[in-house]
């Protein structure tokens, strides 16, 4: 009994040992392996995205600071690197997969029966992909991993290519036999069923009409039944007598039922237009604008410098802690707790969000915002209270040591880069240091205002440097006026590729006031005949027009033509409103409230933002604003129609505004040195013949009053009179389309039909009057001229 007592001890201690895993561990077990695969799947994922960057971080694992870009930071990192690059490549998404259907059987308590196989083939698998890819991606080795890479080059230094080749294809051979029980004799019955499908199908469609015409014979025999049949007593036949007129017009009927009918369907026809512009499509292609300066290039980043340090914002601690202290004791002064405190470091200016205690009302902190700056003792304290859109207050408090946001970091930014937009203009960047780009197309026109040395000229460089950066000179032209005759002079170098000037005008550039006028109102008879062609083509925006344009659906014998945007930039519109008044205000009010849908848009600058400059009906149509910093807070409300211009620090930084919350950034510098070499390298090269041009427009003191004799008439006179008689509108423009003339012509015909006593006197930007009713008038006018 001693013995077997020995012998049972050591079978008890077996029994007390078990792996098996109870249904509350498997649980446990089984989602920790479903997540674990969904971590390594997501890291796998993301390697391929972000290996080049997360390179440098694998030595610096431990370092806490650091982070990766990988989904799963640095243990994502990590893990890809290890099975992505040092081992399998691309083959490697299999491990989650194994681990997911084995995390499943346990978390389901799923037998294991078939598990052990789909990690044998699995590995299979692996490994055969892995060399797979290592031979036919040999030029993207991290589709293979070292693994693949390593184990293809040592099979091809003993086998070569074509031995390599024939392992590949004898171990998909191994796994589509015993994987997939794949035979010779399988595949044949496989196409032979497809075979017999396809057949049997066909025989179905074939029989369906002689199945039908059997039963109709069934029936027919059927009802044959009831006739009398009589056999003929010497040939032994049936007798059957004949049909009577109606059974014979139920059989005709029957067998006309049977004859097949075919059906032939027509296509609709298209309409000739379409067809027309279609086949010019296929035959050309879309209409290009930019064809005629194809080669025409970019300018390049370099022509920019990059002023400051370059590498981004420097963080001051010791400047951050000391101003925390300061605001937080200086509410504390005027029992005003806070809950909580954050800080936004920006280029120029720091934003400290905090949320006050409960029951603190805001107008009490809003009402110290000079002590604030007082115990700060810094320039240009603004507090925003609430901050749009969340639930704390902002102080902005300028640093010590600004950063200089230079024009080459927003243009170089992706931000800018990837701007789908119409016109795109980079500002510069806001207190979180983002690129700050919007669209003057949506704005539709900006009002900048600031006082001198505050960065408007800066920021009127900006913006056409965005513009010159981003679009092709086909496709947007600039009106400058620049009545200081020294701010705008250096784009005189793209005269013929960017600038729009009237046809008599030697300098593209305006410094005249008297020109500004002609300019204005040409810009008006601009503005109408461009909402004469999108009437006749039936569209409702300049982008809409070009588009069907492009698509070659409008004809150019029409008047039709690729429109490019229209840009007027006005340096400094105080001195026009002292000098012209009305004779400016009139023509941009329209062109204003009117040129938004036809691409016209306008950027007004002015150092004085006084109610008697930016009038009500300017402000009413300009509703994107931008302040630089100005000396009072009246000026910051004819701007803004709020407060905080006035509270800026100057040298760019600005407020922006377009409608609803007011955004405070810091302007990108550009310098004058950087603006020459931008033109300089656009201005050599080939560019048009001469400068857009606007059309004509005559003012009041340049009209005729010289009788033209008949016989110095213009040959195309009497065809002029019977177009402007029939349309009943005198203006040059309209001759110019239907004549297919010049602008001095046609304005030479108009000055003739005006003495002819046709069409009435100048009016401004308006239609002359026609005084002739209709064309026999008009015939029995010229008649007696002649007598």
């Amino acid at each position: 009994m001693a013995k077997k007592k020995k012998k049972s001890k050591p079978t008890s201690s077996k029994k007390s040992v078990s792996f098996r895993l109870s249904k509350q561990n498997k649980v446990i077990f089984g989602s920790l392996l479903i997540l674990l695969s969904l971590a390594l799947f997501f890291s796998f994922i993301s390697f391929y995205f972000t290996w080049q960057d997360d390179q440098s971080l694998l030595s610096e694992f431990r370092d806490r600071n650091a982070t990766a870009k990988n989904l799963l930071n640095k243990f994502g990192a990590a893990v890809s690197h290890f099975f992505m690059y040092r081992g399998f490549g691309i083959a490697s998404l299999i491990f989650p997969y194994l681990l997911c259907i084995t995390g499943l059987h346990l978390f389901l308590s799923i037998g294991k029966n078939g598990l052990l196989r789909k990690w044998i083939w699995g590995l299979v698998f692996v490994i055969w992909i892995s060399i797979a890819m290592g031979f036919f991606a040999s030029e993207m080795p991290l589709l293979g991993g070292l693994v693949g890479y390593e184990m293809n080059d040592f099979l091809q230094d003993y086998t070569g290519k074509i031995g390599v080749f024939l392992l590949l294809l004898f171990g998909l051979t191994i796994i589509m036999v015993r994987l997939f029980k794949f035979t010779p004799e399988g595949v044949a019955e496989f196409f032979n069923r497809k075979k017999s499908a396809v057949k049997n199908e066909f025989n179905k469609e074939q029989s369906s009409p002689a199945a039908t015409v059997e039963s109709e014979d069934l029936t027919t025999s059927a009802e044959e039944e009831e006739t009398p049949v009589v056999l003929d007593p010497y040939t032994h036949k049936e007798n059957i007598p004949p049909l009577s007129p109606e059974t014979q017009t139920e059989v005709k009927d029957e067998a006309d039922d049977d004859l097949e009918m075919e059906v032939e369907t027509v296509a609709e026809e298209k309409e000739e237009t379409d067809l027309l512009s279609d086949k010019l499509v296929e035959d050309f292609g879309e209409f290009d604008p930019t064809l005629e300066l194809g080669n025409y290039k970019f300018p390049p980043l370099d022509l920019l410098e990059q002023h400051g340090s370059g590498g981004g914002i420097t963080i001051n601690q010791e400047e951050l802690e000391e101003n925390k202290n300061r605001i937080v004791d200086t509410l504390k002064n005027y029992k005003i707790g806070i809950a909580q405190i954050k800080a936004t470091i920006g280029p120029t200016v720091t934003l400290y969000e905090i949320v006050p205690e409960a029951g603190v009302r805001i107008s009490k902190i809003k009402n110290l915002e000079d002590d604030i700056a007082l115990s700060l003792a810094a320039l240009g304290i603004r507090i925003i209270a609430p901050i749009p859109g969340k639930g704390t207050i902002g102080i902005e408090v300028p640093n010590k040591n600004a950063t200089t946001v230079s024009m080459r970091s927003v243009i170089a930014s992706s931000k800018f880069q990837k701007a789908e937009m119409q016109l795109p203009i980079a500002f510069g960047k806001t207190i979180s240091n983002e690129t700050f780009v919007v669209d003057l197309a949506k704005m539709p026109h900006m009002l900048m205002a600031g006082a001198t040395g505050q960065g408007k000229s800066v920021g009127l460089n900006a913006v056409l440097t965005s513009l010159l950066y981003k679009k092709h000179p086909a496709e947007v032209k600039f009106i400058l006026v620049d009545p200081k005759k020294v701010e705008l002079t250096l784009y005189n170098k793209i005269e013929r590729h960017f600038l729009a000037k009237l046809p008599d005008s030697e300098e593209a550039i305006i410094t005249d006031n008297t020109k500004v006028i002609n300019t204005l109102n040409s810009l008006c008879i601009e503005m109408d005949n461009r909402y004469e062609l999108l009437k006749l083509a039936m569209v409702r925006n300049i982008k809409e027009y070009n588009t069907k344009f492009k698509a070659r659906k409008l004809n150019p014998n029409d008047g039709h033509k690729f429109l490019p945007y229209i840009i007027l930039v006005i340096d400094e519109f105080a001195d026009l409103i002292m000098t012209a008044g009305k004779e400016v205000e009139t023509p941009i009010a329209r062109l204003a409230q009117l040129a938004r849908a036809i691409g016209i848009h306008l950027i007004i600058a002015t150092q004085r933002p006084s109610v008697n400059v930016i009038t009500g009906i300017i402000k009413a149509n300009f509703p994107a604003r931008i302040a630089f910093r100005v000396t009072s807070k009246i000026d910051s409300r004819t701007i803004l129609d709020a407060q905080g211009a006035d509270q800026l620090i100057g040298r760019g930084d600005m407020l922006f505004t377009q409608g609803n919350d007011v955004t405070r950034l810091q302007c990108a510098f550009v310098d004058t040195p950087e603006v020459a070499k931008i033109t300089e390298y656009i201005g050599s090269q080939r560019a048009y013949p001469d400068a857009h041009l606007l059309p004509e427009y005559v003012g009041e003191d340049s009209g005729t009053s010289i009788d033209y004799e008949i016989a110095d008439r213009d040959a195309m006179f009497r065809e002029a009179a019977e177009v402007i008689v029939t349309a009943q509108q005198g203006s040059a423009s309209l001759i110019q389309r239907k004549l297919k003339l010049g602008y001095n012509r046609a304005g030479r015909i108009i000055d003739q039909l005006e003495a002819a006593g046709i069409v009435g006197p100048f009016e401004g930007s308006k239609a002359r009057q026609v005084l002739v009713t209709d064309l026999y008038a008009l015939e029995q006018l010229l008649e007696n001229e002649t007598k």
